[in-house]
Order: C-alpha cells, then sequence, then structure tokens
C-alpha cells in the first residue's frame, strides 16, 4: 500500500460517482470534499459521460482531477477499459465506488490494475417495477464482494442490502453518513421571504421536492398526491427540483391534469438550500431509497416531511418526519400534507442539534472519513 513516511503529497482518492445530477451520490461526495482537509485527502471523480457538469470546475479548484468516461449504459466495456487506463496511469491506492451493485465492474479493473483498495459503497436498495433494471441488481448483487477489499453504506438498511447480514454484523461495512452542512440549509425568515417573492408564490401553500425524474423517485404518485392538493387548497404550488429521463412524461401528466401553471420545474439548481426555505412541506413518496441526502436536508431547513415507509427509518433524525404506506391513497397522502403543522418558526437550533447528534453535520463526519482512508496507510 502506501508508505506513511515517504508520503509527502496528499493520499489521492478516486471517487467513481456515475452521472453527475447534483443529487444524491455527487452531493454526498462534493459535501465531503468540501469539508475534508484536502491537504491530507484529495478527491480525483471518474464521471459518467462527457459534457461538462456543474461541479467540474468546483473540484479542478480544489485541486481535483475530473475524469470522463463512456456511460454504462451505452458501452459498459468501452467504459471498464477507460476505467483501466485512469487506474493504472495514475498509480491509484484508493478506489471508491459509488455504483452501487454495478460497483463490480469498475473495481474489477481496478483489481486489474492492481489498486489495493478497493471500495464498494451501496447508497441505494431495490423495489419491484423497474423490470430489467430490478432483476440485474439482484443478478449483481451477489458480486458485490467479489472485487471490493472494504465495504461503505450510507445506512444499515443499506449495507445490509448489498453486502449481507453476516458482514454488517460483524463490522465490516463502514457507515459514511449522508452528512451535510448545517449552516446552510437552517431555516432563514429573510431567505424564505425573499425566495418567495422571487418565484411568486407569496401567500400559496408550497410542495417541494428534489429529487431525479427516475423511477424510484416516484414522481407520478407525486402529482397524483398534490394534484388532490390542489383540490383542497387552489392556491397551493409544487415545486420540483432536478432533472432526468422521466421528465417530459412528468410534465405530460401536470398539462393533462390541468395543474401547469401550478407546477413548477426548476431543472438543476445550486441555490437548493434557499428553494427549501420556500417550501411550507416536503414530499417524498420513494418506492426505494438507501437514506435521501434531501431528507436530511428538509429536516435542517426545520420542513415537516411526509415520506413513503418504504425509505428506511434512520432518515427520521428529527420529530419533523412522518411516513405514510405507498398503499395509501393519493387523497389520504393530501390530507396528511395539509395537516402537517408548520414548524418552521419553532425549530432552528433544536433541529440542527438533533442532525448533529444523529452524525449527519458534514464538519465532524469529514474528519472521520480523513482517518477511514489514512487508517490505509502504513
Amino acid at each position: 500500500m502506501i508508505n506513511a513516511k515517504k508520503e509527502e503529497k496528499p493520499i489521492r482518492v478516486v471517487q467513481i460517482v456515475g452521472k453527475v445530477m447534483l443529487a444524491g451520490v455527487d452531493i454526498m461526495v462534493m459535501n465531503y470534499y468540501r469539508h475534508i482537509d484536502r491537504n491530507k485527502i484529495q478527491f480525483d471523480f471518474i464521471m459518467d459521460g462527457y459534457s461538462k457538469t456543474p461541479i467540474d470546475d468546483e473540484i479542478k479548484s480544489m485541486g481535483g482531477k475530473v475524469y470522463k468516461v463512456e456511460p454504462y449504459e451505452k458501452n459498459i466495456l468501452k467504459s471498464m477499459h477507460q476505467c483501466y487506463e485512469i487506474f493504472k496511469t495514475n498509480h491509484y491506492s484508493i478506489v471508491h465506488s459509488h455504483l452501487n451493485t454495478l460497483s463490480v465492474f469498475p473495481l474489477f479493473e481496478a483489481w486489474r490494475a492492481g489498486v489495493p483498495v478497493r471500495i464498494a459503497h451501496s447508497h441505494s436498495t431495490a423495489a419491484k417495477g423497474e423490470g430489467f433494471r430490478t432483476m440485474m441488481k439482484y443478478m449483481l448483487r451477489p458480486l458485490a464482494t467479489l472485487f471490493s477489499t472494504h465495504y461503505c453504506a450510507c445506512s444499515e438498511y443499506a449495507g445490509r442490502w448489498l453486502f449481507g447480514d453476516k458482514l454488517f454484523d460483524n463490522g465490516k461495512v463502514h457507515l459514511v453518513k449522508n452528512a451535510i452542512d448545517l449552516d446552510r440549509f437552517s431555516f432563514k425568515p429573510e431567505v424564505r421571504q425573499k425566495i418567495r417573492k422571487e418565484l411568486n408564490i407569496d401567500g400559496k401553500f408550497v410542495v417541494g421536492h428534489v429529487g431525479r425524474f427516475v423511477y424510484p423517485k416516484n414522481h407520478n404518485f407525486l402529482i397524483d398526491i398534490f394534484c388532490e392538493i390542489h383540490r383542497k387548497r387552489p392556491n397551493s404550488v409544487l415545486l420540483l427540483i432536478g432533472e432526468g429521463p422521466l421528465q417530459e412524461q412528468i410534465r405530460q401528466k401536470v398539462s393533462e391534469l390541468g395543474l401547469t401553471d401550478s407546477v413548477r420545474f426548476l431543472g438543476l439548481r445550486k441555490d437548493v438550500p434557499d428553494l427549501y426555505q420556500a417550501m411550507d412541506v416536503f414530499v417524498l413518496p420513494s418506492f426505494y431509497e438507501g437514506l435521501p441526502v434531501v431528507g436530511v436536508e428538509a429536516q435542517a431547513a426545520g420542513l415537516p416531511c411526509l415520506i413513503s415507509d418504504a425509505v428506511t427509518r434512520e432518515i427520521a433524525l428529527t420529530p419533523l418526519v412522518t411516513f405514510l404506506d405507498l398503499s395509501h391513497p393519493a387523497v389520504v397522502w393530501a390530507e396528511k400534507a395539509l395537516s402537517c403543522t408548520d414548524a418552521l418558526s419553532t425549530v432552528g437550533a433544536g433541529t440542527d442539534r438533533m442532525i448533529k447528534k444523529a452524525g449527519f453535520c458534514i464538519q465532524d463526519e469529514a474528519g472521520k472519513l480523513e482517518q477511514f482512508y489514512r487508517g490505509f496507510v502504513f
């Protein structure tokens, strides 16, 4: 591995993050990168696709390198070969893959390239409804430990799902929590007023959601929920932050339901912390999650959160979270969303303390990740 006595430069860890969508994995890794001691640990990134992303320049400004590879769904063999060349050319000692069951492919190339520390990281689980994708997850899951030397997960639920109970119970799965910068997300009345004015939503009941337009996020049901909310409270607005392959399908449904003027598609945004401030309730009806960082962010903003019970209970860091079964009809979800009390004026520091105590303060957790990486050095 690495000889600490001879090592003068930072340890470079290459992070494999897949597509950059300013949501989920890439946001979590960037949170750690911004707060880790970069004199000791440096991150490089392998991303799917050749287009420039909103975080490329920031990574480079902090001393990291950005490598673009063929998206695995287009040509997995080409993607694997490109990863091998990156590993071999740069002589990495640590590769950290965040691709869930797909990590077996780049970690095989890391093994071939002689990388001594190969980390597989579980960020999610699976559920029925994704057809071939679900089938592939279950087929690849037994291979999760084949070429990895170490295992990480965002939650106990995600760790047990990918790596099994035995490894988890034996302490072999290292939890890396989806920690956030609490100062960026804590409730600020002046920001709420400013954003609501900019979006022209003063006096409206604002429902919020942050996430890619993909099957697991269950946008289809979210629109049904909002439709019922809108019937009961015509001055309501839904803010949808994110992009994804199902976005046009959801736009079409919104149009068919006559909700075009009440549903805002805000796309990829860098001001997500401010947008949370404008909301009155956060709704996350996902089919499955590992531990959604957006749920942590919404709680930090003091938002009542209505979350699917398919999501791990580990997300309930504060009393702001209410779980509801997806078997309940949209009208039940709507009634629950409307009945959530606006806790924005009564939380703040109390919520911050709860989230910090639960281990989701990035200033604390970045140091732990640094020690995790440095533990491989001898």
